[in-house]
């Protein structure tokens, strides 16, 4: 739990009014209010109940997006909505090199996880967090935005943003890898964006508790909208090197559109924050284990 603390909130910059803040009255929104704000600290409104949602346009996800149950619901501390690592779920297909490779992966969540001082996550020593992990560790907020030849994928997490190219362009050959990969889209039906990456630096973890991957490492990722308010993301893992079959981390996991005045906070990693806090919570255990030997 101290490591879960640790990461959180060591390597990230952002701020949260507390719950029931009021707003502006020229600011706040009609009808029920939630008990979270914007990145303006102005509350988020609910859907209405009792309101069924108008249908799902042509062709079109964008908007500003948060996990449906939720503005906490996308942590995922603990691995992936469908493979939590959690010693009650059975774990992804691994290979017995993909297993392998994933035991040199101390990770600070969830069941078996490590020590402080043994969590050797890139992402807790501000490497950018990539992808697909940006969809399966704290997934908060995302804002789509289309273009003729790409649509744009700006996240809260990392403040990272994903090109999703739908000019009919393949994948580059010989091409270096990146963090975020390579992505190419299409639409599948009216409703159902479909997107391939690929492409990925293989110092990423998949998810925040070290499952790993090679460089051909392939990710499906399906938007489907749902209707007007909702839309559904199911997340496919193919690695046949470290996994023997492919495995759906997220499975028509919900999103619910947000108001288009919703602001995205900021949640960055700072170094001399991370410092900082590690150097408090190290002085924290010190004390301690002094109380503990008198």
């Amino acid at each position: 739990m101290l490591a879960a603390l640790m990461f959180w909130a060591a390597r990230t910059t952002w701020a949260q009014a507390p719950q029931g803040q009021q707003a502006t009255a020229n600011a706040q929104p009609q009808g029920d209010i939630s008990d979270q704000v914007d990145g303006w600290n102005r509350p988020v409104p609910k859907p209405k109940k009792g309101v069924t949602p108008g249908p799902a346009p042509v062709h079109d996800i964008s908007g500003t997006w948060q996990p449906a149950a939720g503005w906490r619901a996308g942590v995922q501390a603990s691995g992936p909505a469908n493979f939590p690592s959690d010693g009650k779920h059975a774990p992804p297909p691994f290979t017995p090199a993909g297993e392998a490779a994933w035991k040199t992966h101390k990770y600070g969540d969830g069941f078996g996880s490590y020590a402080l001082d043994q969590v050797n996550d890139p992402f807790e020593m501000c490497d950018p967090i990539g992808f697909p992990r940006i969809d399966l560790h704290d997934l908060r907020a995302v804002e789509i935005d289309q273009t003729p030849k790409k649509v744009l994928m700006l996240y809260e997490n990392d403040q990272a943003w994903r090109d999703i190219w739908t000019d009919g362009r393949d994948f580059p050959k010989n091409a270096e890898p990146r963090w975020y990969g390579y992505s190419i889209g299409k639409w599948e039906d009216p409703t159902t964006f479909v997107v391939e990456t690929a492409g990925l630096d293989t110092r990423t973890w998949i998810d925040n508790v070290g499952r790993p991957h090679t460089a051909n490492l392939r990710v499906e990722e399906r938007f489907h909208r749902v209707n007007h308010d909702i839309m559904e993301i199911t997340v496919t893992i193919t690695d046949p090197e470290y996994y023997t079959e492919p495995w759906k981390a997220l499975d028509k996991y919900p999103m619910q559109l947000q108001p288009d005045n919703f602001d995205i906070r900021e949640m960055i990693c700072s170094e001399s924050e991370a410092a900082e806090y590690n150097k408090e919570i190290g002085a924290q255990a010190a004390d301690s284990k002094d109380k503990d030997k008198k």
